[in-house]
């Protein structure tokens, strides 16, 4: 919790998944990832989510959908699930 101050900074953080750019990458997907919040660290360039229609506005969070935007970014948070994860 302390990473994201408890929380009261989510809305702040964006967010955004490469899944629905490369689909599902097996056993690579975790260096995909490490790669992909490389470079938007390098060219201060949030990912988008592409195909993302819907956004719950209830939960305040600061979603990329659809088109990459810029923003400073400082360091980045990689999720990956997949084999490689």
């Amino acid at each position: 919790m302390a990473v994201f101050e408890s929380f009261k900074n989510a809305g702040k953080i964006p967010l955004s998944s490469t899944k629905a750019t490369i689909g599902h990458m097996l056993g690579v997907s975790g260096i995909l990832e490490a790669a992909f919040s490389a470079l938007a660290i390098n060219n201060n360039i949030v990912p988008p989510t592409l195909n993302f229609m819907q956004t719950d506005i209830n939960l305040g969070l600061d979603y990329t959908p659809n088109k990459a935007r810029e923003e400073i970014i400082n360091s980045a948070l990689s999720l990956s699930f997949g084999f490689g994860g």
